[in-house]
């Protein structure tokens, strides 16, 4: 994972062992987070049924929020000296968050799914979490604070919605 062409070397303090730790835990939240958004976005395309604005409407708020931390993980993994993904294939090798193909699914199994998809991201960023402190990686420790809690924020607002009255 460190960069092996010295145009791609990146100049950090960290020490390499412990940023491949770091790189590979973001590079595994990353896989998800693309995994997450593109689910996200084929249930907000496929949305039916009663509630389908309101729904329509959260998902797409959600995707963006999602797509939104994509380049400042894959940042993240350069600043410390290593490599990120690199595409399609990468991801499906890395990602945890299963994909679904299926050709219809209700809303209600939508909201779950996703709300268990956000809640399996918080616990990647856990591991990031913990693979930074480890690192003496402050800055990745720091921000994925905040991921975590939009995670955490994604998974209540699904929560929320999928309640019976």
């Amino acid at each position: 994972m460190p960069a092996t062409n010295p145009a791609l070397d990146t100049p950090t303090d960290l020490v390499s062992n412990s940023t491949k730790t770091v790189a590979e835990a973001l590079n595994a939240s990353l896989a998800d987070c693309y995994a997450l958004y593109l689910k996200t976005k084929n249930f907000h395309w496929h949305m039916s049924g009663p509630h389908f604005r309101d729904y329509h409407l959260l998902l797409d708020d959600q995707a963006a929020q999602i797509l939104g931390v994509t380049d400042a993980i894959a940042e993240r993994v350069r600043k410390t000296g290593n490599t990120t993904l690199r595409s399609i294939g990468d991801i499906s090798r890395r990602q945890s968050i299963p994909d679904n193909d299926k050709d219809f699914v209700g809303p209600t199994e939508m909201l779950a799914e996703l709300r268990e998809d956000n809640l399996k991201l918080v616990e990647q960023f856990r591991i990031v979490k913990d693979a930074a402190d480890d690192a003496k990686d402050n800055a990745t420790s720091g921000i994925v604070d905040e991921w975590t809690d939009q995670a955490e924020e994604r998974a209540w607002f699904l929560f929320e919605a999928s309640r019976k009255a």
